[in-house]
């Protein structure tokens, strides 16, 4: 199993949904960054669960507990573990999920892996619990990239067939991005939250669930930072991406929309303004080459609806070698949309300190070189 991340800003997960704790050891942070811990309490009480309508009624508190690598509100530079406990646990709802797969989830997939020694409660080490310790590292991230200058931010573009305004590709700013991040229910156009929850409301009434769409943009990225082919900011945002158990599709800024457009409307028009090289638009996303032009980054994740729903569905019973129904039981999001944008902030936060770090790495290399 591959639990690890990164070269330079190195991140190691840990934990299953119904187990002790979770976490993660994070490698990298340079020495003497202060870290602000109360900031960190904020991004993970977005994504925690019990605190919306919409979310999952299993409450946790979701408070870090860093074992190592602090003193004083400063990063030792060495290995920064934190730790968080599970406190809301109901694993006799999972009883029947050792035998009976979800539809959707990776209960079957985990089994065949891991050759049946899986933690079946709450989805074990494939839940989106996981996510939480994403948050955390996100958050320390998001803390290095405002050193520099960069604002993560992200809102629901969608739920269902329930869309927000876009982000202006060219104009989004800090302030915008600041905004957003204070919200439970981040949107740009606040006056289509009920039309939102109305459809999370409904498809909870169906016993069933809805997915959505999270656009998420970065502003203060200098051009130049990412590599062609292997190491492009998209592959590496995407790596990242992918890792959330609910996304199921990325794209950077127009996606899958340049594929009908000609080169003519596609290309992002450059000028001279007071002296540097500015975009007059930003189909892009703010990377070509795989390497950033210095407009912002802007992406879109496609969150797919939650497979755990009551609504009765066919599948398989590994034990008994049959055909069966399963309606699942147990507290889960009928959207989990709402609280994986801070998730989604925290992966493409992540990516671009790794980014960052391999190019400050590259250049201290060169800088050493004999010539």
């Amino acid at each position: 199993m591959r639990g690890s991340f990164g070269r330079h800003f190195k991140l190691t997960i840990f934990g299953e949904s119904h187990g002790g704790a979770i976490g993660m050891v994070i490698d990298g942070i340079p020495p003497g960054t202060r870290i602000d811990e109360a900031a960190i309490a904020r991004d993970m009480a977005r994504r925690a669960p019990g605190n919306d309508p919409t979310a999952t009624a299993r409450k946790e508190a979701d408070r870090v507990t860093i074992v190592s690598g602090l003193f004083e509100g400063r990063a030792t530079g060495t290995p920064l573990c934190g730790m968080i406990a599970n406190t809301n646990t109901r694993s006799g709802d999972y009883a029947q999920l050792r035998a009976k797969m979800r539809p959707g989830h990776a209960d079957y997939a985990g089994q065949v892996k891991y050759e049946g020694c899986n933690d079946p409660r709450g989805g074990g080490h494939f839940s989106g619990r996981l996510t939480a310790p994403l948050v955390f590292a996100g958050s320390i991230a998001s803390q290095l990239l405002a050193q520099r200058g960069i604002a993560v931010g992200a809102h629901i573009a969608s739920v269902a067939d329930v869309a927000d305004a876009p982000f202006d590709p060219v104009g989004v700013d800090a302030p915008t991005l600041a905004r957003l991040r204070a919200s439970r229910f981040p949107l740009l156009l606040p006056d289509r939250e009920p039309a939102m929850r109305a459809c999370i409301d409904a498809a909870r009434a169906a016993l069933d669930s809805v997915g959505g769409v999270i656009e998420c943009a970065a502003v203060g990225v200098p051009a130049g930072i990412g590599s062609p082919f292997f190491g492009s900011v998209e592959s590496v945002v995407s790596q990242l991406l992918f890792s959330v158990p609910a996304v199921k599709a990325v794209a950077f800024g127009d996606g899958m929309a340049l594929s009908a457009m000609r080169g003519s409307e596609a290309n992002d028009a450059m000028r001279w303004r007071d002296g540097r090289v500015v975009f007059a638009s930003n189909h892009n996303g703010g990377v070509t080459g795989g390497i950033t032009n210095g407009m912002p980054v802007v992406l879109r994740a496609a969150i797919k609806p939650t497979p755990s729903i009551a609504r009765p569905q066919q599948t398989v019973d590994l034990q008994s070698g049959e055909e069966t129904t399963l309606a699942v039981t147990g507290r889960h999001d009928p959207c989990i949309v709402p609280r994986a944008v801070p998730v989604v902030e925290s992966a493409l936060a992540i990516a671009l300190c790794e980014l960052i770090m391999d190019d400050a790495a590259t250049k201290a290399l060169k800088g050493g070189r004999d010539e």
